[in-house]
């Protein structure tokens, strides 16, 4: 039986956690509002670029992000996994799989961008990403802490939700945008 929460639990015992609806919703409107017009400005400019040729690339691009934000974690009392759709699973490696007694640390790494994310160092030495955009973020913490006794009381999401409300609007005004755009476009052609 499946639950409808932000984590769901599998009749096997095991919870599932997706990524948020609010950042895959955030991601796939930007995306549409960056590329969207591409299309019809081809067209309308004569770019040396088919505009039937860049709308399917458009569109490929589209489903690989939508595969992409389809990541999903599954935690049980026997380890944690990520994985991608099975339709996708073959771009992006088909995730990770890390036992609990394999689970020796989580280390901090800053970003780029000046933010902290956190891997698992397995019993072999590699590092497995903790995923942080999952909706009940909280919860796959304290089912870490409690398989693994890893300490995890310093983890914090990497982005707050009003930062996703924040460039939700601004896609929103984008996305206006886009529409005069493609109107202007659709008048020149």
């Amino acid at each position: 039986m499946v639950k409808s929460s932000p984590s769901a639990t599998v009749s096997d015992g095991s919870q599932i956690f997706r990524i948020s609806p609010l950042i895959r919703l955030t991601l796939l409107l930007l995306y549409l509002a960056l590329m969207g017009p591409l299309p019809f400005l081809a067209k309308a400019t004569d770019a040396a670029v088919s505009p039937t040729l860049l709308a399917i690339g458009i569109g490929l691009g589209g489903l690989g992000i939508f595969g992409a934000l389809g990541q999903r974690v599954e935690v049980d009392s026997d380890g944690i996994r990520v994985a991608y759709p099975g339709w996708i699973r073959w771009l992006f490696r088909g995730g990770w799989y890390l036992p609990w007694r394999d689970a020796q640390a989580l280390k901090p790494r800053s970003t780029g961008q000046g933010g902290i994310v956190y891997y698992f160092v397995g019993a072999d030495q590699q590092a497995y990403l903790l995923p942080m955009r999952v909706a009940g973020f909280a919860r796959l913490l304290s089912l870490v802490e409690t398989y693994s006794n890893l300490d995890t009381q310093d983890i914090r999401p990497l982005a707050q939700p009003w930062m996703y409300f924040i460039l939700l609007g601004f896609t929103l005004l984008l996305l206006l945008v886009d529409g005069w755009t493609i109107a202007t476009a659709l008048q020149m052609g």
